[in-house]
């Protein structure tokens, strides 16, 4: 009897952890910065679409309409005999044109607006920070082959110092400085 308990308890703690861990990724998740963003552009947009909704039924509809005899809505054909209203219904086969178009502004507006107000502007923001980034690297680029040179030019220096009888090796060989003859030199 003592495995199964054994075996009952580690699934118990395996369940246990399981759940722990599902609901610290919850967590994580939700106190994420992109999911809050995420969010309020949800409401933002949604508060957003009944402005452009309205300016669509209450500007632009009867502005269109004035071209013809009605609102932009109520355009409609009829497919199948003829249109008339029987008791509240509509006989025949109905397409009612006026509201797609309607709904196809509404859509052309809202992305006019998200085009101009939000994505251009981000747009031209993301690549003033990629030209200065870009400047940033060049400027550390140009500061390290600054300071490359200028430790060539101590090393260069340094040996000029030294003389000719210093030699500018770097292994063993045959010297003609001080100690003549073969081995290596002691700054080396």
């Amino acid at each position: 009897m003592a495995p199964h308990t054994a075996a009952q308890a580690t699934k118990g703690t395996l369940v246990a952890e399981k759940k722990e861990s599902l609901m610290g990724g919850f967590k994580a998740f939700l106190m994420r910065g992109n999911v809050i963003d995420l969010a309020v552009a949800v409401v933002i947009g949604a508060a957003f679409t009944n402005i452009v909704n309205s300016v669509v039924k209450g500007i632009i509809n009867p502005v269109v309409g004035a071209f013809g005899t009605k609102d932009l809505e109520s355009y409609s054909s009829c497919i199948k005999d003829s249109c008339v209203v029987v008791d509240g219904e509509v006989q025949g086969i109905q397409l009612q044109w006026g509201l797609v178009l309607s709904a196809v502004l509404s859509f052309l507006i809202t992305a006019a607006v998200v085009y101009f107000l939000m994505v251009l502007p981000m747009a031209k923001i993301l690549a003033k920070r990629a030209a200065h980034d870009k400047a940033k690297e060049g400027v550390a680029e140009t500061m390290e082959i600054s300071e490359l040179e200028v430790l060539k030019e101590i090393r260069d220096h340094l040996v000029s110092q030294r003389g000719p009888a210093a030699g500018t090796g770097t292994g063993t060989g045959t010297g003609t400085g001080s100690g003549g003859g073969s081995g290596t030199h002691p700054t080396s």
